[in-house]
């Protein structure tokens, strides 16, 4: 029994040094032998074993040498983690479309795929044109379902910690578990989170919230609702609904995209946010009077926000983003009676990729706890 507990806790301590040495170079690639060795605090032969141990899984591998180095000598061996070892989807659902990203497990993302989806398809279509729509994608680009470690969908609902979906916008997804249902047969490989939870992720990995810890991000166009980070950290709520202002009518969000119906002259296959753009940075007095209106009636829900959260940054994101210097300035004017102190106002800078990027996130951050033993978002 002596020596069946020492074989266990020898194994134990080989698969904690091999995590430390993987978490290391995952942080950091290339490295050399000595800097693992330096950075771990374990010895050159530890490390070395590491290193063959994650190789043979393909977790790590060596580094090319740069162009044009010339060092004296044989050059020291450089290992870098492999970020080719496997692949994430991020996915965006909503009313109007589909969002599609394929990327690394560096976070590149190596395909993208949108498509248009008619507003008044049923819940049960939606999801069957999601899953063909992900099979589809991986299938065009030739991608092995062993490859793919996780999956994140971008809903537009509350989501619980069990994955059930609150939806006002697809009713008939609501007290549904979506997750469960696109379930390729591995337990938490396929996540579902709330569309503008997934965008202001995006915003603090990638976008305008990259420097700021207290974020609220608003999600505009077809509809608007709020998300928000606390010392750089999603705050979801006890069941996921933290932020959702737009669902409480006394504010005034529930109605805001009413102001963006313009019925100005549109261009063949022009949006009406696009048309409206167009018209107020011509100085149209009707389009400068729509976006003033959209203003007024996000601008409570966001004071009321800024008044309970204090936050650094407003992120402005979604489908009302093109309206751009117009929006913010007002949206500034508008919170400074309403609030102790106006936060910055910027615009989001990932386009309509933005909860798919989120999505990203979140299935990379779900791979890396089962790798490295972290956290998942």
């Amino acid at each position: 029994m002596r020596n069946e507990t020492r074989g266990h806790d020898l194994a134990s301590l080989r698969r904690l040094n091999t995590t430390v040495v993987l978490r290391a170079l995952h942080r950091r690639s290339p490295q050399t032998l000595a800097e693992l060795a330096t950075g771990t605090g374990l010895s050159r032969p530890t490390v070395e074993s590491a290193l063959e141990e994650l190789a043979a899984h393909g977790w790590a591998g060596e580094a090319e040498r740069d162009e044009g180095e010339r060092a004296p000598g044989r050059p020291a061996r450089r290992f870098r983690f492999r970020v080719e070892a496997g692949r994430v989807v991020g996915a965006d659902i909503g009313l109007h479309k589909m969002v599609l990203l394929l990327a690394d497990l560096g976070g590149t993302v190596l395909a993208a795929h949108r498509e248009d989806i008619d507003p008044e398809l049923g819940g049960a279509a939606r999801l069957g044109l999601l899953r063909r729509g992900l099979e589809a994608f991986l299938d065009a680009h030739s991608v092995r379902r062993d490859t793919v470690l996780a999956r994140c969908v971008g809903v537009p609902g509350v989501v619980d910690s069990g994955g059930t979906i609150t939806s006002y916008v697809i009713p008939e997804w609501s007290g549904v578990g979506l997750g469960r249902l696109l379930t390729d047969g591995e337990p938490g490989h396929t996540l579902v989170e709330n569309d503008v939870n997934l965008a202001v992720l995006a915003e603090r990995w990638q976008g305008a919230a990259t420097l700021a810890g207290d974020v609220v991000c608003v999600l505009t166009g077809h509809r608007v609702a709020c998300s928000l980070t606390i010392d750089g950290r999603l705050h979801r709520g006890r069941r996921g609904g933290a932020g959702e202002l737009g669902l409480l009518p006394l504010l005034g969000m529930n109605t805001a995209q009413d102001a963006l119906s313009w019925q100005g002259p549109r261009r063949t296959g022009e949006s009406e946010v696009a048309a409206l753009v167009r018209a107020a940075d011509t100085g149209d007095p009707r389009a400068l009077a729509a976006v003033a209106d959209f203003a007024d009636r996000i601008s409570p829900g966001i004071a009321a926000l800024a008044l309970a959260v204090d936050p650094e940054l407003i992120v402005l994101t979604g489908g009302a983003t093109p309206l751009g210097g117009h929006l913010v300035s007002l949206i500034e004017d508008r919170l400074r009676p309403l609030t102790l102190h106006v936060p910055r106002v910027a615009l989001s800078t990932l386009g309509g990729q933005g909860v798919a990027i989120g999505a990203v996130r979140k299935a990379l951050d779900q791979v890396e706890a089962g790798l490295l033993g972290g956290p998942a978002a």
